[in-house]
């Protein structure tokens, strides 16, 4: 792929509305100096410098679309709680769409607290209700949706089994998604895997693909991405490797891309990331070998980011720059 070409893809996607349904969270970090050991108990005071809050889980999912350019909009549950209005004001700061967020009294907003002491995270406090959404919250999330997917390119579903995708609320976005030839893509977590039959795509890593088989280990990472897409009816799947890169399974065919990830520092969010640009890419009508390719070039900055990060245009190009002749 030619830097023009893209260049020309990545500006297309400030044409495009795509919405994410999933479980919404708050990051919060404590980041601090460690000089002693507590008196009280064997364990490091951390000296608190900064409070960071960042958006998380599937927030995190629609911050990179927002980041890129896109038009974004978000569907969820959330508490009706301090924590609520932050997650939605946040949102809102980035001109993202959150009339489709559902408030709950009866379920806190999601908040992973994490400890960091020395650039090592030495704690994290979760605050987090993973039960399954009511029928009625179920109802009033879907009509929700129903409102507003007219004009939408994409929908990604982004499960972090926090009780928001239930298999009622998947299958119904999926048949609307078909319906209206909308292309609905998936970060799945392997448990509930077979409520995603019949979604466009899917973008697990290899732990994630082995169990949504059911196994805990395979010799072979290319026939269970083989399997898992025709078990899931997927018309095409893009598995990440980790150091190995990814593979995109299209029809019959698989494509190999290596990963060209100069340093990692944390890999946290970085399956947002791909299945971002993935979709993007893919809502762009570039074909699937180019979509995968970007989004491999944007895992590649993310990783060498610190926390839940996104990443922005200029960054891709930027890398894609600088491996350019390595992809020739």
């Amino acid at each position: 792929m030619e830097k023009s070409r893209l260049e020309e893809i990545l500006k297309s996607f400030q044409n495009l509305k795509v919405a994410v349904v999933g479980d919404m969270m708050l990051d919060d970090y404590l980041i601090g100096s460690v000089e002693r050991i507590s008196p009280e108990a064997p364990v490091p005071v951390v000296s608190i410098k900064e409070e960071r809050f960042v958006l998380g889980g599937a927030a995190n999912v629609v911050n990179n679309l927002s980041t890129l350019g896109a038009k974004a909009v978000c569907f969820g549950v959330v508490g009706e709680d301090f924590d609520g209005d932050r997650l939605i004001k946040e949102l809102e700061k980035k001109s993202i769409e959150t009339m489709g967020i559902v408030r709950s009294e009866d379920r806190p907003t999601i908040v992973k607290r994490r400890i960091i002491g020395g650039n090592q995270q030495l704690l994290r406090l979760d605050w987090e209700d993973a039960r399954p959404i009511t029928e009625n919250l179920e109802d009033i999330l879907l009509k929700q949706i129903e409102k507003q997917i007219d004009g939408l390119d994409a929908i990604i579903l982004s499960d972090y089994d926090k009780g928001v995708l239930t298999p009622k609320v998947v299958k119904k976005i999926i048949s609307l998604c078909k319906e209206k030839g909308i292309i609905v893509t998936v970060d799945p977590k392997p448990k509930n895997a077979l409520n995603y039959i019949g979604a466009t795509s899917m973008t697990p890593n290899r732990k994630e693909a082995i169990e949504c088989l059911g196994k805990k280990s395979f010799d072979n990472i290319i026939e269970v991405g083989k399997e898992l897409k025709e078990k899931l009816e997927l018309n095409n799947l893009l598995l990440t490797r980790s150091e190995e890169g990814m593979s995109l399974f299209q029809n019959d065919e698989v494509i190999n891309i290596p990963t060209y990830a100069k340093e990692v520092f944390d890999v946290t969010g970085a399956g947002d990331t791909v299945i971002s640009v993935f979709t993007l890419a893919s809502a762009a009508g570039v074909t699937l070998h180019e979509a995968a390719k970007i989004a491999n070039t944007a895992a590649g900055v993310v990783v060498g980011k610190m926390g839940t990060s996104t990443v922005t245009t200029e960054e891709i190009l930027d890398f894609y720059n600088r491996i350019y002749n390595e992809w020739k």
